[in-house]
């Protein structure tokens, strides 16, 4: 698979998947899925859901199922019917910023790193070491069997057991009596349980477990060179050699650091007035919107679901968001607030023109079809809105 190494700013775009909700989790455990849910299988099965999940006397909610990204916007990427400079001040150098000093600067090793982190580690593998001692920090295979008093204990053993050390996982001192140990050593691992330990047969007493450490898992990253860049690289960008992707990550890594620094700015030095309602509620429907389909799919109404996660209700839910929708519905404010003063729209020409490369690839339909024109077009008129304020603002000297 070709991998896109497109960079974004990530406080500028509306990301294509806004809607920052729930992926099977409690409101004590508030883990946060993308938006992508929405718009995957989820969206697809929203036919096959039962008559109650879907009659609105049933569920408030029900309107969702006809959502589309694109509800909120007119054919130029603008907020429908929406004044944005009625709502925001703009600072007077809001097109000629300057930036502070080191903000286009990237070092080779961040480059590397990136490149690293977020290329190559897509494609890595996992070896079994067996021929040095574990380290913590490292990933290790292990088995146990746990005992106190010379009485096994439920709960106690395991084999095959993947920890890594350091992480705490374990109880006292446990992971870092492995280390120093080489694979196929067998050993004796002595802790305490806590006196507050949740099994009280347990808590206070001294266990012994012994250990067999198997083996270490290590991260091998692919050899970077000019034939695996040509083999997995999006070919949209043209990339042929190492150095063809260095050269690439490094100016990516200098627009999103310059953009960064460009959108807060601009958001610092701004003036808000409260959003219109019609805004808010756009931006509170896309924001529930995942979780809606997500309760769909199991053919639940999306208040069901979200008791059943420890939720009150999803007005609940939208108090724990309201940050994000705020924040949301300000950075469309303030990036259309821009395209108005400079008269910069994405109507179909801008579009054509523009959508290959923000997407990164010739064949974009896919994206319009999933999120609808109009929403597509507000996405890339706020990244040809970044480009020309990067391109006008300088860096302040060291």
């Amino acid at each position: 698979m070709k991998r896109n190494i497109t960079f974004r700013a990530g406080a500028l775009t509306l990301a294509l998947a806004m809607a920052a909700v729930l992926a099977g989790c409690s409101q004590e455990d508030s883990s946060a899925s993308t938006g992508e849910t929405a718009t995957g299988d989820t969206a697809a099965d929203q036919t096959s859901t039962s008559e109650s999940a879907t009659d609105e006397t049933a569920d408030p909610y029900a309107y969702l199922a006809d959502f589309s990204y694109s509800d909120a916007f007119d054919e130029n990427g603008y907020l429908t019917g929406v004044t944005a400079l009625d709502y925001v001040t703009l600072p007077d150098d809001y097109n000629a910023m300057t930036l502070p000093a080191g903000t286009d600067e990237v070092t080779d090793e961040d480059v590397d790193n990136y490149i690293d982190q977020n290329i190559l580690s897509g494609y890595a593998t996992q070896e079994q070491v067996t021929d040095r001692a574990a380290e913590m920090g490292d990933s290790v295979n292990i088995d146990f069997v746990g005992s106190v008093d010379g009485e096994e204990f439920d709960g106690g053993s395991a084999q095959g057991y993947d920890i890594t050390l350091g992480s705490g996982s374990f109880i006292d001192d446990f992971e870092d009596q492995i280390a120093g140990h080489t694979p196929g050593e067998t050993f004796d691992v002595n802790v305490t349980f806590p006196d507050d330990y949740n099994n009280a047969d347990l808590a206070g007493k001294d266990a012994v477990f012994v250990t067999t450490l198997n083996y270490i898992n290590e991260t091998v990253l692919p050899e970077l060179t000019d034939e695996w860049v040509q083999e997995n690289i999006n070919q949209y960008f043209g990339l042929k050699t190492v150095e063809d992707l260095r050269e690439h990550v490094r100016s990516q890594m200098v627009f999103s650091s310059m953009s960064n620094a460009v959108y807060q700015q601009l958001m610092d030095n701004s003036t808000f007035q409260e959003a219109p309602a019609e805004v808010t509620k756009f931006f509170e429907d896309c924001y529930l919107y995942s979780a809606y389909t997500y309760a769909q799919n199991y053919g639940m109404t999306l208040n069901d679901m979200l008791s059943a996660m420890g939720y009150g209700d999803a007005s609940e839910l939208l108090e724990t968001g309201a940050s994000t929708v705020e924040s949301m519905a300000r950075q469309t404010l303030l990036m259309q607030a821009v395209a108005e003063k400079e008269g910069v729209v994405c109507d179909d020409a801008a579009l054509a023109e523009n959508i290959n490369d923000y997407f990164s690839t010739a064949t974009p339909e896919s994206y319009v079809e999933g999120y609808g024109e109009n929403y597509v077009k507000t996405n890339v008129l706020q990244d040809m809105l970044m480009h020309q304020l990067v391109d006008n603002a300088t860096v302040a000297a060291e």
